[in-house]
């Protein structure tokens, strides 16, 4: 999904950490930022509600996002790209002996 960029929208980058709405994702933006007072490092983590038309994005993949104009109440960000695609975990039994019933 292409959306139309121009300059003076805000891009982010974020993990898509939920996906089961339709044509919804939610991702979630880190950003570092230093305390005004005590000049410490904080990380702070922001949920966007992002619009994804095909729904082709899953959980654990790393987004690009812009900002659009409103689509819903909550959603006023489209997909710009996928940056990384999360492999999909596959559970695999470990055989540790032959399953005859001897011992």
């Amino acid at each position: 999904m292409e959306a139309k960029e121009k300059a003076n929208k805000k891009k982010m980058t974020g993990i898509v950490v939920k996906d089961k709405m339709d044509k919804t994702i939610v991702v979630e933006v880190e950003k570092v930022l230093q305390h005004p007072k005590y000049h410490k490092y904080i990380k702070r983590k922001k949920r966007y509600k992002v619009h994804d038309e095909k729904n082709i994005c899953k959980l654990g993949d790393e987004v690009s996002i812009i900002e659009s104009r409103p689509i819903s109440k909550d959603k006023r960000w489209l997909i710009k790209e996928i940056i990384k695609k999360e492999e999909p975990f596959l559970a695999q039994k470990e055989v540790v002996g032959d399953d005859t019933g001897e011992i």
